[in-house]
């Protein structure tokens, strides 16, 4: 225990320049979010309009996934983290001159391009830092960097005039800042495999749950980013009410994490996923149906809500995780975060239009809509397949909504009974050898 606890302290102090930069980061990233979501707002977008641009981040992340891990392999990782860190900034910075959907759209979809391969970069760093025994503990304390940094930075809007565009120029400040500490470590570049395809018609086989839990986290996650300050501006808020809802909503998610993964670890995990997507969707039934409360009852019931629906992309992750060998989890990452980004990319628009025909209580009835769908899935895949026995059960995976590929596979896992156990640092299997999926549905 003790050699543990070393070698997991090691890790961290041999990371702690990229979790610095990547807490500044977020601290940009997140302003950037709710600021271009309440600047569109007060300058008369439709609701439609804005979901249409908060969608395009996505779409752009989407494609930064793909060509990201390709880029890195030719050019290196610190080139290509300070190369994307500078057109962020610079695609925040023209948002602040040109003020228009379209330009915002494209814009957007840079920005969505650039993050994605950030994270490739700070995820394949912290993966090649640590082994099997540490990475858990490495993967969760970056993950609580970022919510954060992401939560903080809401507040930053409240000395900034959201109108102007003061708030544009400290993101870009605070994304530029970020890549001092990470190219100043100037470490050794670690590999990234390239993971074999696999359709999402083989992946549903495997684990239905898994599929639509994936895909309901992305739209539910998304939905808060992108839409959660157009709901706050419009249900009467200012804008330290803005900021507040915001930052009370994404640091929430931190909450739930660890009490929530530890026990999925030790119960079935589609019971857990059916509790917190249950409790979600009873928070946010109560946040419409008392559509004027007072901000003492309005805020904590908020926080509930994230604690819980934050969750779900790392326990469906893990559910995945339980049914698939390691090297097959390779294969599946790709499509699972695919899943997720298409799910994030529709989400805004759906729910732009929703709020734009019924007003902000449409807001919180999707979110409601979202997770009582997947509590209902889940209650009926429990009656029809029995649950995984706890020794072929992996650890639960602790990643954020917004995480790559790299995340989903470097998940710190035990080895199956009779499986080789990995303690080279990267992850078991590799480009080459992923199998085909054959595992029982669940």
């Amino acid at each position: 225990m003790r050699t543990s606890r070393s070698n997991s302290t090691a890790v961290i102090a041999s990371s702690w320049q990229l979790l610095l930069g990547m807490g500044i980061l977020m601290l940009g990233a997140g302003l950037q979010s709710t600021e271009i979501s309440l600047r569109a707002t007060l300058d008369g977008f439709t609701p439609t309009v804005t979901g249409i641009v908060m969608s395009c981040y996505y779409l752009g992340y989407l494609a930064g996934t793909s060509a990201a891990p390709r880029l890195v392999r030719r050019v290196g990782h610190i080139r290509v983290f300070a190369a994307m860190a500078a057109l962020a900034s610079v695609a925040i910075l023209l948002q602040g001159i040109f003020v228009q959907p379209l330009s915002w759209a494209l814009l957007r979809g840079a920005s969505g391009l650039c993050f994605a391969a950030i994270y490739v970069v700070a995820e394949s760093w912290l993966n090649d830092r640590s082994d099997r025994l540490t990475r858990g503990t490495l993967l969760a304390i970056y993950m609580v960097v970022l919510y954060i940094g992401l939560g903080g930075a809401q507040f930053l809007l409240i000395p900034a005039d959201p109108r102007t565009s003061v708030p544009f120029m400290l993101a870009a400040v605070m994304i530029s800042v970020a890549m001092v500490p990470i190219v100043l470590a100037a470490h050794r570049a670690p590999e990234i495999a390239l993971p074999r395809k696999v359709s999402y018609r083989e992946l549903y086989r495997n684990s239905p749950l898994g599929v639509v839990g994936v895909t309901v986290a992305g739209m539910v996650t998304s939905s808060v980013y992108s839409m959660g300050p157009v709901y706050a501006q419009r249900s009467g808020l200012d804008t330290s009410g803005v900021a507040t809802f915001m930052g009370v909503s994404i640091l929430a998610a931190v909450i739930g994490q660890y009490p929530i993964g530890r026990l999925s670890d030790r119960i079935d995990r589609r019971t857990v996923i059916a509790a917190a997507s249950g409790i979600a969707s009873l928070t946010a039934l109560v946040l419409v149906i008392f559509e004027r409360m007072p901000r003492l009852i309005f805020f904590p019931l908020t926080a509930l809500f994230s604690s819980m629906a934050f969750t779900l992309y790392s326990l469906s992750v893990s559910h995945v995780n339980d049914q698939l060998e390691p090297q097959q989890m390779v294969a599946a990452s790709g499509a699972l975060l695919r899943l997720n980004g298409l799910g994030a990319a529709f989400s805004p628009i759906l729910l732009g239009a929703l709020i734009g025909r019924f007003g902000p209580p449409a807001y919180f009835g999707t979110l409601v809509g979202l997770t009582c769908a997947l509590t209902g899935f889940d209650l009926w895949r429990k009656r029809r397949v029995e649950p995984v026995p706890a020794d072929l059960k992996g650890s639960y995976i602790p990643a954020s909504p917004q995480g790559t590929a790299t995340q989903i596979v470097t998940g710190a896992q035990s080895p199956r009974p009779g499986q080789a156990e990995n303690t080279s640092g990267s992850p078991p299997g590799g480009p080459h050898e992923a199998t085909q999926m054959t595992s029982t549905s669940r």
